[in-house]
């Protein structure tokens, strides 16, 4: 089986769309509800979006792994390996890039700018997570391509792919390829899959509870006696 064989996409159209409605910190507090990981974990630490205007990102994830501080064993750009494009197309629809720069010090060079960020929209991909660096964001944000990096950076250097298709860490959080991948203004979380189709549901419940919480506290009958029972709701 080729890297990204096999996978399938999870979820149906409306799913989709409800879970691509929620931010992330509601996507968040809903998983925590089926206790399938600890609260500390899931999610990126030091990736910043660059465009925090952009509605949330959901896809699955393909994974590459890049180098930038040296030029590659063969030719001299990024473009010339092309390979990594047809397993980008092996992963379902819309596809969210995560990609790591294992440089020691990663972000010395771009491997996503203008062009790429163009390439990776006609190949079906919403965004890309990366630990490195990226630029062009000018012209990127003309696209509603989102960016999620550790730095930007003025150039590509030598950035180039090592490999593709494995595991991968970005910010803290281990990534595999077709991962559910969501991300807005807050950061970038995974979604495990088992649990995906319930988040919706389980989302509006926790929503409406918060709502009532708030309207507690901007009520004329506020109390401590009733806020402590309206917080015991939440959980």
């Amino acid at each position: 089986m080729g890297k990204g064989e096999g996978l399938e996409q999870d979820l149906t159209t409306a799913q989709f769309e409800a879970i691509c409605r929620l931010d992330t910190c509601t996507v968040s507090n809903a998983i925590e509800t089926f206790h399938v990981r600890l609260r500390n974990e899931g999610y990126t630490r030091g990736i910043y979006p660059v465009f925090e205007h952009l509605p949330p990102m959901l896809g699955y994830a393909v994974t590459g792994r890049i180098r930038c501080a040296g030029p590659p064993p063969v030719g001299h750009s990024y473009f010339e390996r092309t390979d990594w494009w047809n397993y980008v197309l092996s992963v379902p629809a819309p596809r969210v890039v995560v990609i790591q720069d294992i440089d020691p010090d990663p972000g010395l060079g771009s491997f996503v700018g203008e062009v790429h960020a163009n390439i990776l929209l006609a190949l079906g991909c919403v965004g890309t997570v990366t630990n490195g660096a990226v630029r062009d964001v000018d012209a990127i944000k003309l696209t509603g391509y989102q960016l999620f990096a550790g730095n930007l950076a003025v150039s590509h250097a030598y950035a180039h792919m090592v490999d593709f298709g494995e595991a991968v860490e970005i910010g803290g959080l281990a990534m595999h390829p077709g991962d559910l991948i969501h991300g807005d203004r807050h950061g970038v979380l995974k979604i495990p899959k088992e649990i995906a189709p319930q988040i919706p549901a389980v989302a509006a419940a926790l929503l409406e509870k918060e709502r009532k919480v708030i309207a507690l506290c901007r009520s004329q009958g506020f109390s401590l006696e009733k806020l402590r029972a309206a917080i015991r709701e939440l959980g």
